[in-house]
């Protein structure tokens, strides 16, 4: 029988990505996260991230990080 975990799992992954990006200064590689794209996709569409093209590839960037 499986053993439950005593620490609470969100099942939603959009608030991890977000944690995950403000740790890496606001913007990390598209390529270097391991969230799937259409989660990236809902948090372009609520407007939270938005994708960067510099020229040495595609970045997810927080919205608020200037």
């Amino acid at each position: 029988m499986p053993r439950k975990s005593t620490h609470p799992t969100p099942t939603d992954q959009s608030s991890l990505c977000l944690q995950y990006l403000r740790r890496c200064g606001g913007s990390a590689r598209l390529g270097s996260i391991n969230f799937s794209l259409s989660l990236i996709q809902t948090l372009v569409n609520q407007k939270l991230v938005k994708i960067k093209n510099t020229g040495a590839g595609f970045f997810v960037e927080l919205e608020d990080a200037k």
